[in-house]
């Protein structure tokens, strides 16, 4: 099984301490799911050289999946990087 980066619009907001809380996700055919609970957030390296991020556990339809977020390595802007999933190949 192979696992393949689909990069997704992905809404959240902000708590009063700055942390990011992932809201909804727009799959391809323009979906939107609604994300029950967020339970877990680890920072993850991203899959090319020197990438970072943080990796969402979250609930939807009382399924577990993750997001992840990479970050970009431009820190000038207003793009500071962006969200995927995980699709699984058989």
């Amino acid at each position: 099984m192979r696992n393949a980066k689909v990069y997704v619009p992905v809404t959240a907001s902000f708590d009063e301490n700055g942390r990011t809380i992932p809201q909804t996700i727009q799959w391809e055919n323009g979906h939107i799911y609604h994300i029950d609970k967020v339970t877990n957030t680890v920072q993850s390296s991203a899959m090319k050289p020197s990438g970072q991020g943080d990796r969402y556990t979250i609930f939807v339809n009382r399924q577990q999946s993750y997001i992840f977020f990479e970050r970009t390595a431009n820190l000038m802007g207003n793009i500071i990087g962006r969200c995927f999933v995980e699709r699984k190949y058989v």
